[in-house]
């Protein structure tokens, strides 16, 4: 089965808003995810973008605020009034955790999409070990192997190898779809990606 190369982080707003429909998009393609966390504190500022935290207050209250009410409703993804409790903490070990599910030979887009909605509608920490458990056996996974792994040395060289990828291929930001090669930034492309899966774009596939 082809697949549609997927870069984001287990915390981003935009990823999750995306999150329901692009599965969607990707099963009625007859695609499947190839996940790609990446460290999307690293690679904002390694292609040209402005930090988040030098970003003004007018274009946080916009881009954070207005623009992600607007968009739940959009997409029916239910978000909390404000940014989540914990969304400043390191987010290696969520991260992480996903790309040991891949390594284990798992399907995660149920435990992704989990993640991704609990942050932002529940307030979850996902930093909190006990958490991502309570996640993990919510979609049918043992999350003992995967919090284990999400610790080794080969999971780790993998998160770093796909945020220096990211930051090669010009990933903007999260979340950002590849399909056949040709990016498209940002969940409010997901109707362009459907129509991409479908049929092409004309001219030179964007891979950064």
């Amino acid at each position: 089965m082809k697949e549609i190369e997927y870069f984001y982080s287990a915390h981003s707003a935009y990823a999750y808003l995306g999150s329901a429909r692009f599965m969607q998009i990707a099963a009625n393609a007859g695609r499947s995810i190839r996940h790609k966390p990446f460290d999307l504190r690293r690679v904002v500022p390694e292609v040209g973008s402005v930090p988040f935290g030098k970003r003004t207050g007018k274009h946080l209250a916009y881009y954070f605020g207005r623009e992600i009410v607007r968009w739940a409703e959009e997409r029916g993804a239910p978000v909390m009034d404000g940014i989540p409790t914990h969304h400043s903490k390191d987010m290696t070990l969520p991260n992480c955790m996903l790309i040991a599910g891949v390594s284990q030979g798992h399907n995660i887009d149920r435990l992704a999409h989990a993640m991704l909605e609990q942050h932002w509608r529940d307030d979850a920490d996902l930093a909190d070990a006990p958490t991502l458990a309570r996640m993990a056996r919510e979609v049918g996974l043992e999350p003992e192997p995967l919090l284990e792994a999400a610790c080794s040395s080969d999971v780790v060289a993998t998160y770093e190898a796909n945020t220096k990828e990211a930051i090669d291929r010009s990933v903007f930001g999260s979340p950002a779809y590849f399909v056949d090669g040709d990016m498209f930034y940002g969940q409010d492309r997901l109707e362009m990606v459907e129509r991409a899966l479908r049929k092409p774009y004309a001219g030179a596939p964007f891979s950064g």
